[in-house]
């Protein structure tokens, strides 16, 4: 039975913190759209975010009351929703929200609970521990040091190799059973 995380493919890349995987994905990014991929992101925050600026009109009317505020132009919109207490987002939540028809791959930073095909980055300078194997659905290790795995090994340091890797993956992944 299909879920939200298989039409299009969803894959997350997942790491502690500070381990660069906004760095990366920079450079993934336009790397998969040049090969004519239609590339839909979620990016998980852990702190409180803004992405209006004061003094803005749709701004200042957010702050003046509206819990939500949609601001469109010729070129883009978006919408702005202000949630009435703290609460984590689930990611099928945030999933369902996309217009997954005009997508062909789904990319997510973060959400490293949420079990769901993932590439873990790992750098072993950071002290951190790897998250595999104890996280089963992480299908490769994008590392910036030799590591013994039983997954895939990608070089870290080397996004070609990573952009392939899920330019295959992805491929596969929206292959009709």
């Amino acid at each position: 039975m299909p879920t939200l995380f298989d039409k299009p493919p969803v894959l997350g890349f997942a790491a502690w913190s500070g381990t660069g995987k906004t760095t990366l994905l920079l450079q993934l990014l336009p790397r998969l759209r040049a090969e004519g991929l239609r590339i839909g992101m979620i990016k998980h925050a852990h702190h409180a975010f803004d992405v209006d600026i004061p003094g803005k009109d749709s701004y200042e009317l957010r702050k003046a009351g509206a819990q939500q505020m949609l601001v469109a132009s010729q070129r883009r919109w978006a919408l702005m929703r202000d949630l009435p207490e703290a609460q984590e987002p689930q990611l099928t939540d945030l999933l369902a929200r996309l217009d997954r028809e005009q997508l062909d791959l789904i990319l997510v930073e973060g959400f490293r609970a949420v079990s769901f095909p993932k590439i873990e980055l790992h750098r072993p300078s950071t002290g951190q521990p790897l998250l595999h194997p104890q996280d089963s659905s992480i299908i490769a290790i994008a590392s910036d040091e030799p590591l013994q795995t039983c997954l895939p090994r990608l070089d870290l340091n080397q996004p070609d190799e990573i952009a392939d890797f899920v330019l295959s993956w992805s491929a596969w992944s929206r292959t009709p059973d």
